[in-house]
């Protein structure tokens, strides 16, 4: 299939059982397509591990599997492009970045090899759907930079992914760690989180570019988006930031962003976050009904641009 002109939304992140069954979920589905002009729509069914360093992962609070398939199918009815990206987090609220375990195995600690069996079971499980219902692309995991060194584990959990899921297969790392990850040749697509600075764009993109370059792959920004609070520009990827409510510079952060990302056709689309199931509770996150929205809409309905031809963007 062909990975370019990705405009996507990562629709409720995290859901939890019954989020999906909600009317509310598939009429604010409907809006964001109708509102914004995405194409594509990103779901990231959640598990939990107790702590960082927990061995145990489990997926039972999630969505179920029957809602996941049908809001998968009716994405696919309104015309969405689906890609799925199972997401592990930690209960005790510790960023999924620092998930770690000693590089050496010592007795009564937790170890790589049944914390990555049991990672393996997780994201298994949904490629198994992803492949089911036809999504359009499998992202194994999100932002686990703690556990991006351990090369030989990640290798075989794509090609254990392979095995189940016919489809490309991406990984998505986090903002300034594109260049750390040694196993972007086992996937088809290399992606990350784009929350850069306001002003910092061009610099990152040119960083970026060099191992897109190294790779030969088609990349995509699988997360990027800024809150609407003042000050939060400068840290687009510090969700706790605090300070008033500021729809312009979440506008402003999000034209810079945008109009930087156009002007690269090595970049084959982007993935904003967030779009809520329930509109009454969105994140700050969020750019429904806001100035960014407007500024979304117009990038998302121009024509798409042509592809690089020093990177062939199919699988």
């Amino acid at each position: 299939m062909s990975i370019q002109n990705i405009r996507a939304f990562t629709f409720a992140p995290f859901p939890c059982r019954g989020d999906f069954a909600q009317t509310r979920a598939r009429e604010s589905l409907c809006l964001m397509k109708q509102r914004t002009g995405a194409t594509h729509v990103i779901f990231a069914p959640r598990a939990e591990q107790a702590t960082p360093y927990c061995e145990k992962i489990s997926w039972v609070s999630g969505v179920s599997d029957d809602e996941l398939r049908s809001m998968i199918l009716y994405a696919q009815q309104l015309g969405l492009t689906v890609f799925l990206k199972p997401t592990v987090n930690c209960s005790d609220g510790v960023w999924r970045a620092h998930i770690h375990c000693f590089d050496v195995d010592v007795p009564c600690e937790p170890k790589w090899s049944n914390w990555f069996a049991a990672y393996t079971a997780f994201q298994l499980h949904y490629a198994r759907i992803a492949e089911e219902t036809g999504c359009a692309m499998f992202l194994a995991g999100c932002e686990m930079v703690g556990t991006e060194h351990r090369e030989a584990e990640w290798r075989r959990l794509i090609a254990d992914i392979r095995s189940v899921y016919r489809g490309p297969v991406s990984y998505n790392t986090d903002k300034y760690q594109e260049g750390h990850v040694q196993w972007w040749d086992a996937v088809d697509v290399i992606s990350s989180s784009g929350y850069y600075p306001l002003s910092c764009w061009e610099q990152e993109l040119d960083r970026i570019e060099i191992v897109v370059r190294r790779f030969g792959k088609p990349f995509f920004f699988a997360e990027t988006g800024c809150m609407s609070v003042h000050g939060a520009g400068a840290v687009p990827n510090d969700w706790e930031v605090q300070g008033t409510p500021d729809e312009t510079e979440q506008a402003g952060w999000y034209a810079e962003m945008l109009k930087a990302c156009s002007r690269r056709p090595w970049i084959s689309g982007i993935a904003l976050w967030d779009w809520p199931a329930d509109l009454g509770h969105a994140s700050p996150y969020s750019v429904c009904g806001k100035e960014a929205e407007a500024v979304i809409r117009r990038y998302f309905s121009l024509p798409p641009h042509v592809a690089s031809p020093l990177f062939p963007l199919s699988c």
